[in-house]
């Protein structure tokens, strides 16, 4: 069984609250049976994510937006709402993760996981804009996977290789903040485009 230190909480934070700006019900999930199945002990705040009933949940809600993600329109409405739930479930984790730390530093990782959070999700959101009112449904379906599959592996290599999967999480948060000025003239060219229309 692999268990969290202290040193490897950190890494599992950036690449968890990352993995959760993808798609957090999956991220929520594939901890959750790794606690579970006790091929990972988690940190002492996040045992709960072990629990059939959050497992139930998660996987629930992980099902709902696999298919809801893949529907051109609908995507772009879900993907918005879920602004509102994956940051803070992304802080909320992080806070948790790190309850061995003082007040202060519990509230700079919980601040941390946010963001790291928000920028994930951002640039999701943003890229899903550009990709969705493209006519031919596969990019769309395409991208959504990937993003599916980013959050799972990721997740489950923090707690293998807590360090790799950090690096690759900050690797992507600094790719997606490097790409916002090309998202924004895509995004611009995209609008001009349906306003012509």
């Amino acid at each position: 069984m692999t268990a969290f230190t202290p040193s490897t909480i950190a890494a599992l934070i950036i690449a968890a609250s990352f993995a959760a700006g993808l798609n957090v019900y999956a991220t929520v999930l594939t901890l959750g049976l790794l606690a579970h199945t006790r091929w990972v002990m988690l940190p002492p705040g996040l045992e709960i994510l072990g629990d059939w009933v959050v497992i139930a949940v998660s996987g629930t809600l992980f099902v709902v937006e696999f298919v809801a993600d893949k529907i051109p329109g609908l995507d772009m409405i879900w993907n918005a709402l879920h602004t509102f739930i994956r940051v803070p479930v992304a802080g909320l984790l992080a806070y948790r993760a790190s309850s061995h730390l003082s007040p202060e530093m519990q509230l700079l990782a919980t601040v941390a996981g946010a963001a790291i959070a928000m920028v994930a999700h951002s640039s999701k959101t943003a890229v899903r804009a550009v990709i969705t009112p493209s006519p031919e449904p596969v990019s769309n379906i395409a991208l959504s996977a990937g993003e599916d599959g980013i959050a799972i592996g990721l997740t489950w290599l923090v707690t293998q290789h807590p360090w790799t999967a950090a690096s690759v999480a900050i690797g992507l948060t600094v790719t997606a903040l490097l790409m916002t000025r090309w998202v924004v003239r895509a995004l611009r060219r995209t609008w001009a485009r349906l306003q012509t229309s």
